[in-house]
């Protein structure tokens, strides 16, 4: 048996990942051409580089099929329930950092807090026969942060891209959604909540707490770590 790694199969993440176990000694490539989701290790023996989306990795963690994986602290939390039973933090990166907010109008001027916006949503509910919608793709982490927060009267509804845009086109009220300079925020005359921040998130190394290790294995993974710390 080998030891696992997931690493993100392209762009600027996968490219700082590489850099990141390079500084280390750990030489990751890819091999092929760019659709080929086939690599290499270099500098240790006994570790197969796995190339996935970044949104696979924890799902494959969980899933004990890879040992290791690089992805972000915001898709762990999002894809696995009870994330801290299948995976372990190993280490973070130090880059891919974006936070996890809520965001409303700009023409929102008097919900600036959590508060602000369960009253505006019990107002919106009386006023509107529907509950306000919260476009995300963060469905568990929004839901949890809201309930924490006692944030009722909302749907959440579901956006996969260009969620920013929803508010303009009249498809949501609000958005929970990354950013990393709220520059696209701003250009869509969005605000971040006072007390909005639900997550800092940044590419990390995770281990699995469920994957299957021999002794070997286990050796292999304590000298990899080892050379990574």
């Amino acid at each position: 048996m080998t030891i696992k790694l997931g690493v993100p199969s392209k762009g600027r993440l996968m490219d700082k990942t590489f850099d990141w176990f390079g500084a280390r000694g750990v030489s990751l490539s890819r091999t092929g051409s760019d659709r080929e989701y086939a690599g290499a290790v270099d500098g240790i023996e006994g570790v197969e580089l796995v190339l996935l989306s970044a949104g696979e990795i924890p799902r494959e963690l969980a899933a004990g099929r890879i040992h290791l994986g690089v992805t972000g602290t915001d898709l762990v939390r999002e894809k696995l329930a009870r994330w801290e039973q299948q995976v372990e933090e190993v280490a973070p990166l130090g880059f891919g950092q974006a936070d996890l907010i809520l965001a409303v109008p700009n023409c929102w001027v008097d919900v600036d807090t959590l508060d602000d916006l369960d009253a505006a949503a019990a107002a919106f509910r009386a006023r509107h026969g529907f509950r306000l919608r919260i476009a995300t793709k963060y469905h568990r982490l929004a839901r949890e942060f809201l309930q924490q927060n006692g944030v009722a009267d909302y749907q959440l509804v579901d956006s996969q891209g260009a969620t920013e845009g929803v508010v303009k086109n009249e498809t949501a009220e609000a958005i929970a959604d990354i950013t990393s300079t709220g520059e696209t925020l701003r250009a869509n005359h969005l605000k971040i909540m006072s007390d909005g921040l639900m997550l800092k998130s940044q590419a990390t190394l995770w281990r699995s707490r469920v994957a299957s290790y021999d002794d070997n294995d286990r050796v292999v993974l304590n000298a990899l770590l080892d050379k990574l710390a």
